[in-house]
């Protein structure tokens, strides 16, 4: 099941929360940007990251469905990932070096200009912004905004 939407420069994906969808909201914004938007990399890898999340740790993953939504200009890029929801907020966990998951959040710590968790009526939407290097703003300047 997947349904999408374009309005202005913002694409809105609905897909089934099955493990392999995920690929399929990594195409969305990897096809939204084009592969020589600066800030295409970054994007796709963190999308990558919150959609496993939405799959893995939401109500999506067990027969739901999430939604990503990309909107973007020239010289700023925004995703948003909503999921069906779960019983425990998602957090910001440092995983042990040996681990195999448990990085997403921490990702989007690092390489975010900035990012945000709304929990609001059962459902988790977490999104994250990129932006091109301001002239005389340090990137660590920005990344702490929220």
């Amino acid at each position: 099941m997947d349904s999408s939407e374009y309005e202005g420069n913002e694409w809105v994906l609905r897909l089934a929360g099955s493990p392999d969808q995920v690929v399929r909201a990594r195409r969305l914004v990897s096809m939204t940007l084009g592969r020589d938007h600066p800030l295409h990399d970054d994007c796709v890898l963190l999308t990558s990251e919150i959609a496993t999340n939405a799959v893995v740790h939401s109500r999506s993953g067990d027969g739901g469905v999430f939604t990503v939504t990309v909107a973007y200009s020239s010289e700023a890029v925004r995703v948003c990932v909503q999921d069906a929801g779960s019983s425990n907020a998602p957090c910001v966990c440092h995983a042990p070096a040996d681990a195999t998951g448990g990085r997403g959040l921490p990702l989007l710590e690092a390489l975010a200009h900035r990012w945000g968790l709304v929990r609001e009526a059962g459902a988790n939407k977490v999104w994250f912004e990129l932006v091109l290097e301001l002239a005389g703003v340090p990137k660590n300047r920005l990344a702490g905004v929220r």
